[in-house]
């Protein structure tokens, strides 16, 4: 089967090419998933371009050769002695390592049915992002109906879903956006839109009960000073400081300021899990939810799809469409 694999930390455009290899064997727990779409996250270029404290994890000079990819939507083709709720033919969504591939293995646990009205390219794009937005608003925001709550970075892949989550909570949304992602944030339920480049959100008079930060590109004490006494702060979204140490200074801080303020600071990662896949899947089908993506590549050209996400500009997720080569 074809899987995109890379050898050596670079740019995923240099670094990430595709291969043949092995077709996985499902675990007694697991599914085999013909897989027709994947998205790209953060975590894919953090772990190619060798930055932060990973290398222990991924080796220190070279990587081993490894597909990245965790976000999918596919097909189950086979399943394990042990797995109970789905079955072969089945048609998914969820997470699992090594999803840029033809045919990826994942825990039944990490998948739910894919939403009947969406794409399977549309279904790749709701795991990591979605789940993100849902559990931090939910989850470690506690947002209530009638809060304020401000998404920075409102236009991408986990902005776009946190507005539109905020919104079905009953929150009162407020989106920080470029000029060009205006009417889109708009149009997905933000009753209020910032466009920082003509202004700025830390400067404003309003208060905000929860502030999800997607971008991690202000300091603390601004996003502070627009939150109400008692309010949450929820970083999902951290701009490494090194090549080496990545985030730690900022969470560092994020962890120290949580001690000393009334506010509540919070970073978390997102779990990855059914029972949230299937919330997610009900609001999309009752058209509460609607998954945006930017733009649709190949799986051979799943290392300029990393290296566009990069860049830090996409309007929502983006997402890559796997034609099989293999019967």
């Amino acid at each position: 089967m074809k899987a995109a694999v890379y050898h050596d930390y670079g740019p995923p455009k240099d670094v990430l090419g595709t291969e043949d290899v092995a077709k996985p064997t499902p675990a007694d727990d697991e599914v085999l998933i013909r897989v027709r779409a994947a998205a790209a996250n953060p975590l894919d270029y953090h772990f190619m371009s060798g930055t932060y404290i990973m290398r222990p994890m991924t080796g220190f000079r070279r990587p081993k050769p490894t597909v990245p990819g965790c976000d999918l939507a596919g097909d189950v083709e086979a399943v394990g002695k042990s797995v109970k709720r789905l079955k072969q033919g089945n048609s998914v969504f969820g997470g699992a390592r090594r999803a840029f591939a033809e045919y990826v293995c994942a825990s039944e646990n990490k998948l739910a049915l894919k939403p009947a009205n969406l794409t399977f390219e549309q279904a790749a794009a709701i795991p990591v992002a979605g789940l993100t937005a849902l559990q931090g608003l939910r989850d470690k925001g506690r947002v209530q109906p009638g809060q304020k709550v401000l998404i920075n970075g409102a236009a991408g892949g986990v902005g776009a879903f946190a507005v539109q989550i905020a919104r079905w909570l009953g929150a009162e949304v407020t989106g920080v956006c470029s000029t060009r992602n205006v009417d889109l944030v708009r149009s997905i339920g933000a009753k209020h839109v910032v466009d920082y480049t003509a202004d700025d959100f830390a400067r404003s008079e309003q208060r905000y009960d929860v502030i999800v930060d997607c971008v991690g590109n202000r300091p603390l004490s601004e996003y502070r000073r627009v939150m109400t006494p008692k309010g949450t702060f929820v970083a999902v979204g951290v701009r490494p400081a090194g090549r080496w140490i990545g985030p730690l200074p900022y969470l560092l801080k994020l962890l120290v300021s949580s001690r000393f303020v009334s506010q509540n600071v919070v970073f978390f990662i997102a779990s990855i899990g059914t029972n949230d896949l299937t919330v997610l899947k009900e609001l999309i089908e009752a058209n509460e939810v609607t998954p945006i993506i930017d733009k649709r590549y190949t799986l051979n050209e799943a290392g300029e799809a990393i290296r566009y996400l990069k860049e830090g500009h996409a309007r929502g997720k983006v997402v890559i469409t796997v034609e099989h080569s293999t019967t």
